[in-house]
């Protein structure tokens, strides 16, 4: 397995941000997108919401799909007030379980799960959480639930896991293509969390510089 970048390393947060200032756009507007809204959300939707390149890129990748399947949009942007509740919430949960372990060794251990909030890609607009779906709108099999952790799915959760079946990796090898093909890039610990624009996506695409950074939902 090619070894993984996590978002905590400092490679990450060199890459500089040059924000282009576009707009964060309703991907519910799209009719040809499902978007899951069982999931938790505020008042305001912030959870549907997407930098606008970035949703370009998702409509392109949903038509490269065969027949019978589509994206099932999850989670987009995330306020980086939430997304600082989420990384310190997991951190704590590890620190509680392996009291040994650095600072360091907590931040990294976190980032496979939770980018941390200074350079999350969700709190720019930039990331997506997805799966595949029939027409249905049920979800297709892709060897672990969505937000699945690496301790509870014994690192299943990573896309180029072996312990899943055939029809999962198929499935994730479908979802890839099409993504790959459309220009977002998978951060390879969660199979289901794509991303265009920002630090992440720019170290591992070789841009230059990234172009969305993090920023509050007007």
């Amino acid at each position: 397995m090619t070894e993984i970048v996590l978002m905590s390393d400092p490679k990450v947060a060199a890459v500089p941000v040059h924000e282009c200032g576009e707009r964060l756009v309703d991907v519910r507007r799209e009719r040809s997108l499902l978007v899951d809204e069982r999931k938790w959300q505020d008042s305001a939707g912030a959870f549907a919401h997407l930098r606008e390149g970035v949703l370009d890129r998702l409509l392109k990748a949903q038509s490269q799909l065969p027949q019978g399947m589509r994206l099932l949009f999850v989670e987009g942007y995330r306020p980086p007030s939430l997304q600082r509740r989420y990384f310190d919430e997991y951190a704590a949960q590890l620190r509680a379980e392996q009291p040994e372990w650095t600072a360091e060794q907590v931040r990294s251990a976190a980032s496979r799960y939770v980018s941390p909030p200074e350079i999350a890609p969700h709190s720019a607009g930039a990331a997506v959480d997805l799966t595949l779906a029939g027409d249905d709108g049920r979800e297709l099999e892709m060897g672990t639930r969505m937000n699945a952790t690496p301790e509870e799915s014994a690192g299943a959760c990573y896309t180029q896991a072996g312990n899943i079946s055939d029809e999962a990796r198929s499935h994730r090898d479908i979802l890839g293509t099409a993504l790959t093909a459309a220009g977002l890039v998978n951060y390879p610990t969660e199979w289901w969390h794509w991303s265009y624009g920002d630090r992440y996506w720019a170290l591992q695409a070789g841009a230059e510089v990234a172009h969305y950074g993090s920023r509050e939902l007007d």
